[in-house]
Formats: C-alpha cells, structure tokens, sequence
C-alpha cells in the first residue's frame, strides 16, 4: 500500500518577519526549495508536495509579502528581491537546508538565481517554470515596464497597464488563456491572492517589486554568466499561452545550459493550477536522475 506524505504547515521568525510554509518529506532526503511568483504563494504547489515527498524534502515558503507570510509595511521591509533572498537565505539557515534544488517562477525566480549565484555550489539543480532569465523572453508587452523602469516620471507610470487589483488578480491565471482552458482554472485560487494581496500596504509593497524587477533584468549577463559556468541540470516546465513571458525565454534557456529537460504545456502562466500530476511526475523523475548522476550511477528509468 502506498503511503502518503501529507503536507505541513509552519511558521518561523526569521529576522522579525514570520514565514509561513509548507513542507513535505522528511528530512534526510534532499530539499526542494519551491519558490512562487505573483500573485500566487505556497497555495501554488498545494497538489505537487505530497508526490515530490517520495524523493525529497520539499520546503515551500510565502515569500514575505505574500500569502500567510508577514506583510511588513514598506518602511519596516525592504522589498527588493536581492533582500527576499536575504530572508529565504536565513529561512533556510534556521531549518537546516545546505544543498536544495530550486524551482524558480515568475517572482521567485529573481529570488531564486540570487541565492543560486552567491552560492552556486548548494544549488543541485534547477526547475524553471515560466520564469524569465533572459531578454528573449520580455516581449513588448514589457515596452512601458521598460520606459517606467528608465523613467519613473508621472507620464510613464500612467502608461502602465493595471494589474494590482483584483482584476488584475484574475489575469495572472486567465490570461492568454482560450475559453476551453480558462474552464479549467478553479477560481478559488486568485481570490485566496487578492485576499491576501489586499492587506493594507500590500499594494505598495507589490508595486516595490515590480520596479526592483528591473535589477533583475539588469543582471541577465550575470545569469549568463552562472549558466554557462556551473551548467546547473534544469528542468523546465512552460506554459506556452503564458502571456507574461514569451516562448522564446525556452529556446534561450536550451542554448544555454546543457543538462536541460523541457516540457511545453497547453497553459498559462500558472502552470500546476491545471497540470500539476503532470509536472510532478517530471519533477520527481528529474530530482531521482540528477541524484543518481550525482552518485555515479545510472538514472533507474534509464537503465
């Protein structure tokens, strides 16, 4: 009889901030450290911790702002990613985590490659799902972040679209989306994130975000430059109607690393809302080969 690894839910401080998390596994199995993106949480990875407990620790924190994580004013936090990266590090310092594969969307993955590039020999592999590391993936619908971004005049920040409200909310999930595979999103899930998005202060610290995405963008060489150095194995899951992040970031990451797995999905941006078997089953095959390469062995599927 299989047995089932049910989810956990905990909070720590960590540096006055409280982090909410969800865990699965146990412990002497190696970390998968799950970092959402906007507007989601930790609510995201809801159907893939149980399955990915059969070969690892799986540790999914609400980055601070989000979720059922603290949501210090902006005043108190320093909502940048560089230091979200800061409190993830230290999170994972007080549970233990030394070495920990990382799935990097959206938002997370500005956290995400932080932490990979202090510290590239802790990283044991990397699980992309829509997240962006390269300019091919920005298309033009990323024209006026861009101009904002060069120019934070009035007239550049009126030209931006509205997105932090709970229309904006609803997009992240449907957008791009034809109306047979918006059918498939349960609605329940962008209501829990304006919920918690539209805690006071929240929006201000979300708009922080957004400007300091610009650092990311501006860090694309560096990421080049770890890719092509450490040659991290990657895993990349993709929702192709991903209105966000085009299809061409796939194709840059292909050039880029060698050890790369890609499956591209009929989805959108939040790709585990409507394949989460799918992408777990992937997910658990790639950390049990990378493991067993690791080893000197020979993947058991592949023998």
């Amino acid at each position: 009889m299989r047995v089932v690894d049910k989810p956990r839910h905990r909070a720590v401080d960590v540096g006055g901030v409280e982090v909410f998390y969800r865990e699965a596994g146990t412990r002497d199995k190696p970390c998968v450290l799950l970092l959402h993106g906007f507007p989601s949480s930790s609510h995201t990875f809801r159907d893939v911790l149980s399955p990915l407990a059969e070969v690892s620790w799986v540790v999914a924190p609400d980055l601070p702002g989000f979720g059922f994580s603290s949501a210090p004013g902006v005043d108190e936090y320093e909502y940048t990613f560089a230091n979200l990266a800061d409190t993830i590090e230290a999170f994972l310092e007080q549970l233990g985590v030394d070495e920990f594969f990382v799935y990097l969307h959206d938002f997370g993955a500005p956290v995400g490659y932080h932490l990979a590039t202090r510290r590239p020999e802790r990283i044991l592999g990397l699980i992309v799902q829509n997240g962006n590391a390269h300019e091919a993936g920005l298309g033009s619908d990323w024209d006026t972040a861009k101009a904002f971004w060069a120019d934070p005049s009035e007239a550049n920040r009126a030209a931006l679209p509205e997105w932090l409200n709970f229309e904006g909310t609803r997009y992240q999930y449907l957008g791009g989306l034809s109306d047979r595979l918006q059918l498939l999103q349960p609605p329940e899930s962008w209501h829990l994130d304006w919920d918690r998005l539209s805690r006071p202060g929240i929006i201000d610290a979300q708009f922080r975000l957004f400007c300091d995405y610009a650092t990311h963008v501006a860090r694309f060489d560096d990421l080049a430059a770890y890719h092509a150095q450490h040659q991290p194995p990657a895993l990349l899951l993709w929702g192709r109607h991903d209105p966000f992040f085009d299809l061409p970031e796939v194709l840059a990451y292909s050039q880029a690393l060698d050890r790369l797995e890609i499956h591209i999905y009929d989805a959108g941006h939040l790709l585990l809302e409507t394949h989460a078997p799918e992408c777990a089953a992937l997910m658990r095959t790639f950390i049990a080969d990378v493991l067993a390469e690791r080893a000197g062995g020979v993947p058991k599927d592949r023998r």
